[in-house]
């Protein structure tokens, strides 16, 4: 048994249960920004009057609900919360839920980010620095929604007041969906691409315009990526091709490699990648 206060050990080779298995916290509130189940933020407060330091939280699972949805986020918002962070964990339809295909997933996204500023006072966020944290496809979102301000004119994806995103982290990331969707050994597919920003038309010849993060650069913000070396569904070569886009963009961008590291330990309190992760949130806010 694990004392109180000390992190879980972590095993070499984590799987999914290893981490879904352990004891689960429960978010302070669960707050609607839309009428389907999945349009909602939970939001993990720290003890205390505030303001507190807030991070915005976006979840994978190849952009598909079936696969995972806010809850997979849970050790980590909560071991967040622990720290003294305010944590706001946002949900959306994935694409194999009714309405969660383009531009579904991407409207869910910016709805659930742009939401934060409708709670910041009854939950005590300080909204002078957001920090997003994302993992696997929700590295994707994440800084997608840091890049929502760069969004072609006369999509349907722009306009509105977007969140300003500060400094990302993205863990096992897949921002770049062109590479994604020519490399059959990522661990979502191929398929899932053309579901996630769909077909191509007259109006809208180019498909990955307003969707693929590196058609968007510069984000004009510092981003830290965390890749594990024995990542076996994000390649690692995803995370130095993006850097390299990005620093050729003139993004302040560092990736961090994490040895003997999977695509699960990313999320797993107690783990080295995850440690690097708290350090590089920590430094964010400083």
């Amino acid at each position: 048994m694990t004392p109180p206060g000390r992190a879980r050990p972590v095993p070499a080779s984590m799987t999914w249960d290893d981490l879904t298995r352990r004891p689960r916290s429960r978010a302070d509130a669960t707050i609607a920004y839309g009428d389907d189940r999945l349009q909602v933020v939970d939001v993990w407060r720290p003890a205390g009057a505030g303001p507190f330091r807030t991070v915005l939280m976006v979840h994978g699972g190849c952009w598909q609900t079936a696969i995972a949805d806010r809850s997979l986020m849970d050790w980590v918002a909560a071991d967040l919360r622990d720290a003294g962070y305010a944590v706001w964990n946002i949900d959306y339809r994935g694409v194999d839920r009714a309405g969660g295909a383009y531009p579904g997933i991407f409207l869910d996204a910016a709805r659930a980010a742009d939401a934060l500023r409708d709670h910041a006072v009854p939950f005590a966020f300080d909204l002078r620095r957001i920090v997003a944290v994302g993992h696997s496809a929700g590295a994707h979102l994440a800084l997608w929604l840091a890049a929502r301000r760069n969004l072609p004119a006369g999509s349907v994806l722009a306009g509105g007041d977007p969140l300003r995103i500060d400094h990302v982290v993205a863990l096992g990331g897949m921002p770049d969906l062109e590479a994604v969707a020519a490399s059959p050994d990522n661990g979502c597919g191929t398929d899932v691409v053309a579901d996630l920003v769909g077909a191509a038309t007259d109006a809208r010849p180019d498909r990955y315009a307003d969707t693929s993060v590196p058609r968007l650069l510069p984000l004009g913000v510092p981003q830290d990526l965390i890749n594990g070396r024995e990542d076996r569904i994000v390649p690692f070569r995803f995370g130095t091709a993006y850097a390299d886009q990005a620093r050729a963009a003139g993004d302040p961008v560092a990736l961090h490699e994490i040895a003997a590291t999977g695509h699960v330990e990313l999320i797993a309190p107690g783990s080295a990648a995850w440690a690097t992760a708290k350090a590089l949130i920590a430094g964010a806010f400083a």
